[in-house]
């Protein structure tokens, strides 16, 4: 055999054998995750962004929460409580000039049935990030912001799909 195919067939054997180790381990891909309810509703509905994407990735899911008389309600309502940014300067220059900054995000949320019973009592979410700055490169640590303002938005929002569905029963 030559020494390509060796290589070749080395590298496959290792990849096999990763494959093998993992599923050994338990190891799996997070799936799409199950809820308990088939229709949710998501307040406020426009008022922040954590709401509208939560709604968007939701999808077909999400009804309002006031329904007309004689209309089915939703399963259940996410109410987003709190949503807040703020950027807040933790790092000086010997010039006294900013030299970083900390973005925070803080949402709160809890979940609820229309007839009241609670599923999640009110929870608090807050997220980090730090930035660098440096005058000459202005535009590009704005992007940098806006980039890191919605990866911590999207991440809130991952954590909140991962504790809906971790509800086990809607039942009182």
């Amino acid at each position: 055999m030559s020494q390509a195919i060796r290589r070749t067939l080395a590298a496959w054997m290792a990849l096999a054998l990763t494959a093998a180790l993992l599923q050994g381990c338990g190891f799996a891909l997070r799936g799409a995750p199950n809820y308990v309810f088939d229709t949710v509703a998501v307040t406020p509905e426009r008022s922040g962004g954590v709401a509208a994407e939560l709604s968007r990735l939701l999808g077909g899911r999400v009804r309002p929460a006031t329904t007309p008389e004689g209309a089915i309600p939703p399963d259940a309502i996410i109410e987003v409580l709190s949503e807040s940014r703020q950027k807040v300067v933790v790092g000086l220059n010997a010039a006294g000039l900013v030299r970083e900054f900390e973005l925070r995000l803080a949402v709160r949320f809890s979940v609820r049935t229309p007839k009241g019973k609670v599923l999640i009592e009110p929870t608090d979410i807050r997220l980090e990030r730090s930035v660098s700055f440096n005058e000459a490169t202005v535009l590009s640590k704005e992007t940098e912001e806006v980039m890191l303002n919605r990866d911590m938005q999207t991440d809130a929002v991952q954590q909140i799909v991962r504790r809906l569905a971790a509800i086990k029963s809607l039942a009182p």
